[in-house]
Formats: structure tokens, sequence, C-alpha cells
């Protein structure tokens, strides 16, 4: 019933107004800091609790995770070998230290089956050793007390389970899992167990002990594609710095010991490895060398004899050379070739001078003088001749001159000039003779020059093709046997520049789960799970809560607030202020006694309508105390149900409802007729009698405003309990007579869209003076109007007794 009412109030609400400009109060459409926090401190309980769960959970993380470790080295990779440090990777066409410094190929070296192969053989990873703990299982490694060696025939028993009890330190239980059939039998120590599909042997070690007994071992035959994802998925390597040919190697597992035994036997295959690599790389270079040289000792031979059968049909070495020789020889030759040509020009022209009998012009000229180039025949004996010719002709002349040619001494002297010239002319001729002759022998010998000279491009092409292939097998051969020596060197100097920078440790404490990033997690989860509850209680809070709530959501007065009333539980609103006078939620009515007159004079009669929004919001509680407290103040007064719909107030003071309002306004009963009287002998009540058809009809009806003005010469304060004016028109008709209409509202129960409804009444009936009160509030609803009743009368002036409360009663309100 109570929800139907809210739905019909809400859509009221929503369609009241038609074309009247409403103005709305948004002030509470933003962030509400008090019911924030409130709904924040009420809340406070569940956040404890979410956090308190959230920090259980990162317990129960820890307790049934098994912790993951982790161990890590450094290395710093850096290939060298002394062949490359000599030079012999430019031979090759290549750098022996290819990938020296490509990390990613050291990585996947590591991270490949040739390491994982030699882990296999290294360590023990084919059978794993567990023993059952309370919770988890152990790994032991390297501690378990007995060995299994096997031999696997039915490859479905690898990776399978074989649980172990000891007996005793040599007395076992072992059963597994094949062929959907489990299989136990008992066996001692070193007694062979075999079956057709498997043959194993255990046996003790040195950490066999009495404390085996009793407790669940069991072990697992791992084949080798278990082992290798398990290494592949535990290994991790990287590079730190790129720069420096740096990289870390790192495994996790659950066991630390294992991890850690299995980086370092990593780092050692490593090493191994790569020096395996390095030495074969060398031998096959080696081996690749003698080829070479033996190859290019083949071909220069080739070369070398073709080069000499063109030397011995050339006789020359040096083609080129021989253009040189050749072109300076026909200069030579040339330079001859005039020289005797002038020699024979100059023999001609003196044996002219000797035929003329003219060889100087006067006696005091010498030969030399007449004949310059007598000089350059370099024959004395020429000169000398002609000399003797000169000086016998000068003198015949001289003596010619003195005798007859006649006489003895001229003929004498003519007969030797007739000799020695007859001498000079012969050997001028000799001479001559010999000069043509050499001269004829040097132009041979220029045009053989000349042939040879044709010859020479070809030879020297003949020539430099020979001498290409002999020169690049005479310097490939050289290299080799050199680049074969040093290379010698690398055969035993082959190193890897491998240095541990850090050494794989035994991990301290875990990777995962890390306590304190686990509990921090939960904590944060607490948090935020206990954050969004307060912020769902938040959003979800559409009810009003507190006096801030209500000034701000109305523009009505505050009369004040009424306490929960929790001293004892109330099926229907009863007087309880008679009973306990100096009780909280007295004085809270007293507070708004008070108040009233500041609003009305309480020396004039008084007619208060007392109404709300919807059934179950205390306005019959609030009329019945109200109405009591004003009583015990010495006024007169009376109380109408006038909610004769659902009438109340002759439940408040257990009464019957046969008669009442109704009653008197159909003219069944007068007044005084109707009158009850309670336990204040100034409060009486009328009821609001049986329920009529038409409520608002007897309303209008003047017979009520008569049946008012009888009560005024009686009372001095008329309290009427209206129907809802949310739900019915009944309560406006009688809020527009009062003198003071009061609309009572409840904490933690009306709707904050009531309130809108209150500003509506107002804006529509102008009801100036219409109040409101907060009823059933907390503690937290009473700020700004506590002080009202209780400030000044001390600790303790209160005299209800307030029941214990057990702690899950305490907790239940506190949740609730």
């Amino acid at each position: 019933m109570a929800v139907n009412e809210n739905t019909e109030l809400e859509e009221l609400i929503r369609n009241a107004g038609g074309s009247e400009a409403e103005v709305e109060d948004d002030d509470g459409a933003g962030l509400d800091l008090v019911t924030l926090l409130l709904v924040a401190r009420r809340s406070l309980p569940w956040v404890v609790l979410l956090i308190m769960l959230g920090l259980t959970g990162s317990w129960l993380y820890l307790r049934y995770t098994k912790p993951i470790y982790q161990s890590s080295s450094i290395l710093k990779i850096d290939e060298k070998t002394e062949a490359s440090a000599l030079g012999l990777g430019s031979v090759l066409g290549g750098d022996l230290r290819q990938g020296g410094n490509k990390l990613s190929g050291e990585i996947e070296l590591i991270k490949s089956n040739i390491i994982y192969e030699h882990l296999k053989d290294s360590l023990a990873l084919d059978v794993n050793y567990y023993v059952e703990g309370t919770v988890l299982e152990n790994e032991l490694y390297g501690l378990s007390p007995f060995k299994v060696m096997y031999k696997i025939k039915d490859g479905s028993l690898y990776n399978k389970r074989f649980d172990l009890t000891f007996s005793s330190t040599q007395q076992f239980r072992i059963s597994y899992q094949y062929q959907g059939q489990e299989i136990s039998a008992d066996y001692r120590l070193g007694q062979p167990i075999v079956t057709p599909a498997m043959e194993l042997l255990l046996t003790s070690t040195s950490w066999m002990s009495e404390g085996v007994v009793g407790k669940k071992y069991f072990f697992i035959v791992n084949d080798g594609g278990s082992i290798s994802n398990y290494l592949n998925k535990g290994l991790n390597v990287q590079v730190i710095n790129p720069d420096a040919n740096t990289i870390q190697i790192s495994f996790t597992d659950f066991n630390p010991s294992k991890a850690q035994a299995i980086v370092n036997k990593i780092d050692t295959v490593y090493l191994q490895e790569k020096l395996a690599q390095k030495q074969e790389a060398t031998q096959r270079q080696l081996k690749f060398l003698e080829t070479q040289i033996i190859e290019n000792k083949d071909s220069l031979q080739d070369a070398e004899k073709d080069l000499e059968e063109f030397t011995s049909r050339t006789r020359t070495y040096d083609v080129r050379g021989n253009l040189t020789n050749i072109s300076d020889k026909l200069i030579a030759q040339e330079k001859a070739r005039l020289e005797l040509q002038q020699q024979i020009e100059l023999l001609d022209e003196i044996a002219a001078l000797v035929d003329q009998n003219q060889l100087t012009l006067n006696e005091e000229t010498s030969i030399s003088e007449s004949i310059p180039g007598l000089k350059r025949l370099g024959d004395e004996q020429v000169a000398q001749q002609i000399a003797r010719l000169n000086d016998l002709q000068w003198n015949l002349r001289r003596v010619s001159r003195s005798y007859q040619p006649t006489t003895f001494t001229v003929q004498q002297l003519q007969a030797d000039v007739n000799l020695v010239k007859n001498s000079t002319q012969r050997l001028l001729q000799q001479n001559r003779r010999l000069l043509v002759q050499q001269l004829n022998e040097t132009g041979i010998e220029q045009d053989k020059l000349r042939a040879e000279l044709q010859q020479i491009p070809g030879l020297a092409t003949q020539q430099t093709r020979l001498q290409r292939p002999f020169e690049l097998y005479q310097k490939t051969y050289t290299m080799l046997v050199e680049k074969k020596m040093d290379f010698g060197m690398a055969i035993a100097g082959t190193t890897v520049d491998f240095q541990i920078l850090s050494p794989a440790s035994g991990p301290g404490a875990p990777i995962a789960p890390v306590r304190m990033v686990v509990y921090a997690i939960g904590l944060a989860a607490g948090i935020v799970l206990g954050l969004a509850v307060i912020a769902v209680r938040y959003f979800m809070h559409n009810t009003v809560t507190s006096v801030r709530e209500l000034e701000r959501a109305t523009t009505a007065s505050v009369l004040g607030v009424i306490p929960t009333y929790d001293k004892e539980k109330m099926s229907v609103s009863r007087l309880v202020v008679d009973k306990n006078p100096k009780s909280a939620i007295s004085e809270s009515i007293r507070s708004i006694r008070t108040n009233l007159d500041f609003i009305s004079s309480a020396k004039k009669k008084r007619l208060i309508s007392v109404t709300s929004t919807v059934s179950g919001e205390g306005k019959t509680f609030v009329t019945v105390n109200l109405g009591g407290i004003v009583a015990l103040s010495g006024q007169r007064v009376v109380i109408l149900d006038l909610d004769m719909r659902k009438p109340k107030v002759n439940l408040a003071f257990g009464t019957e409802n046969v008669k009442g309002v109704s009653t008197i306004l159909i003219d069944k009963h007068s007044v005084q007729e109707c009158i009850q009287h309670t336990s204040i002998p100034s409060l009486d009540f009328i009821s609001a009698g049986p329920t009529p058809p038409n409520p608002s009809e007897l309303i209008l009806n003047a017979r009520f405003d008569e049946m008012l003005a009888e009560l005024y010469q009686q009372y001095d304060v008329i309290l009427i309990d209206t129907p809802p004016v949310g739900l019915v028109t009944d309560g406006i008709l009688i809020m527009r007579k009062a003198d003071i209409p009061i609309y009572i509202v409840r904490a933690n129960y009306s709707k904050k869209t009531f309130l809108k409804n209150i500003n509506k009444i107002i804006r529509a009936n102008n009801f100036t003076r219409l109040s409101t009160i907060l009823n059933d509030a907390q503690a937290s609803g009473l700020y700004g109007y506590g002080y009202g009743y209780g400030y000044g009368y001390g600790q303790g002036y209160y005299d209800e007794a307030v029941p214990d409360k057990s702690l899950v009663q305490r907790l239940r309100k506190q949740f609730s």
C-alpha cells in the first residue's frame, strides 16, 4: 500500500504545475557534503568489513599460492679470435665475429634446444620429487630422501604422478594410475619394480632419515617435451645494455635452489657451447685455407710456365722497358746518321779544296782556320796530310817566284806536292767510303729497331695478360700461406670474452606473490569497494535524513525535530509524553510547543492541523503527543481525527471508533456524545467514526464549521489529524481553515521528492504559516536543533531508561 502511495505521489509531483511558471530550488542538485558524510558514517562498518574481507582474501591468496622465486645472472659478451685480430676476416670475405654484437642472436642461442639438451644431460630435470605439506606440496630438488632410476616402456606413464608412502626407512608403498586403474604395491628400497609398462628402481640418498615415515611423497617422470616447455616457460633472457653487450639470464621456479642451479648451469653450458662453436668454425676455416692454398699453388705454377714460355720466345722480361730502349737506340742512330752525313760532306769539301790547290787563302792562315770542321773528323792522319800538303804548296809558290819551272828545285818540289796531294786524295776517298758504309749500317739498324717497335704493343698485351694471373696467384698464395700461419694460432687461441658480471645467487625473497603488494591490493580493493558502497548508498539515498536537507529543499520554517522513540516498540502511535515527561522526546515536543507560541499566541484559541505526504510519516504520533504536551501546560486541548479513511487516533488512546466526526457531520451524534477523555484531564479527542463514502463532501458541509465553533467554546486548542495531502485533497481543505498548518516529514522514510510537494502546496494555497517537523530523527538528524530543548538542563535530566543492547543488536543497527 505504501509503495503504491509513493508512486502515485511522485507521479502527481511530476505532472503538477501545468502552465504555471514554477521555479524549483536546485540547491540540493549538487553534492551534499552533509548527506555524504552521514552516508559515509553509516557505511563505515561496511567499509571496515570490506577492508577486512580484502585483507583476508590477500592472506588466503598468500596462504594457498606457491611463491615464485627468480635467480638471475648478468653476462658480458664480447667474442674475439686471434684470426679476427690478425685481419683474416677480411681475407675470407666477412668478419669471423659474426653476431658478436648481435645480442639477439645470442639470446636465441641461450633459449635454443642446443642449450636445453645440455641442461637435460647435466641437471637431474627428468624426475621431480615432491613432499605434500599441510596446504601445498614442496619440491625436494636435491633434498629428496630417495632417488628414482627408470625405464619407461609405455609413454603414457610420462608426466604422471607416482605416490609414495614410507612405512619405514626401507619399506614403501607406491601407487599410480595406469589405463584408468589405480595400481598399488609394497616394495623395499633397492628392489626393482618391473611391470610390462616400466621398470623402476628406488634407492635411498643421504637425506633418508626416520622423519620420512608417515609423510606423503610423490615423483613425476618428465619426457623431453615437458622439460623443454618447463625450461622455455621459466627462462627469460633480455638485453640490459646493448652498448656494453650485457645480457641478463633469469629463471623463475617455485624452488629457489633449483632456479639458481639452472641459471648457473646455463652460464656454464653457454660458455662451453660458444667455445665449441668457435673451435668448430676455426677448424672449418683452416680446412678451407688449406684447400685454397693447394688450388692456388697449382694455378700459380701454370701461370709461371706460361710466363716462362713467353720470356723464352720474346727474350725479354720487360716488354714495356724494351720500348724505351728501342726508342733511345733510334734516337742515337739518327744522331749518328746525321753526324756521318756531315762528315761525308766535310770530306767532299776538303777533297774539292785539295783539287783546287787552294787549301788556305794566304800563307799566314792556318788549316784549322781555313777548314774549321776538320777537327770534327777526329782523324789526325787526315789533318796532318792536309797540313803537309798546304805547306808544300805554299813552299812551291815561294820557290816558283824565284826559279824557273824547269829548274830541278821547282820540279822536285812539284813532285813532292803531287805525291802528297795524291796520297791525301786517296786518304779522303778511303775515309769517305768508310763513312758511307757506316751510314748504310746505321740505316739498316734503324729499320730493325722500327720493326721491333711495331711488335711491342702486341707483346705488351700478351705479357700483361700472362702477368696478371701470375701476380694475382702469387699474391694470394703468399697471403694465404701467411694467414695459415696466423690462423694456426687461432686453433688454440680462440677465446670468448665471456664475463659473469653477477653470478646467480639464491633468491632470498619470492618475486611473486609480493606480500606487501598483495596486502596493498587487498586493502585497496576493500577501500575501493567501501567507497563504491558509499557512492551507491549516496546516490540511492532518496530520503530526508537531516534538518539541513529539510531546510534546503523547502521554504517552510522548521518547528523542531522529534528524535526516535526506541524505549519500546509500538505497533500503532500512542501517547507517551504523560508516562515519560522528562524524556528527550517529551522535551523536543515542548520545544515545538514553544515555537508554536511564536507563530500564534497561546492566549487565543488556535486551530492546528497536522498532515503529511503519505501514511506512516508519524502525523498521528505527533498530533497525539503534541496535544498531550500542550494539555500538560494547562490549556484545554481536543484532538479531531479527520483521517476518516484510515483513522488512528482512537488506536493511540486504545478506544473504539463506533462514533465520531463522521457521525457528528451527519447529525447522528452530538459533539458532546462523541468527546472521549484521556489520562490527561485537559486532553480530549473525537475519533473519526465509521468511514463514510464521501469524506471530502462532509468536510465541505457547513456542519463542519459549526462543529469547530462549538469546540472553540469549550477548548483552547483544536488539533486536527488530517489525511495525507499527497493522496487526497481533504487535508488541503482543512489546512486552509487552520491557524497553524503543520507538515510532518519522517527522517529516513520520507522521499526527497515529497519536499517539492510542500513547496507546491505553499505556493498554490499561500500557506505563509505552514511549518514542518522532522520526526523520528537519529542523533545526526538533530544537527542545529538539539540545543533547542536540551541546552542548560545538565547531564542526567532525561529520565528515560536506555535499554541495553547486545553486540548483535548494535551491529545489526549499524549495518541496517
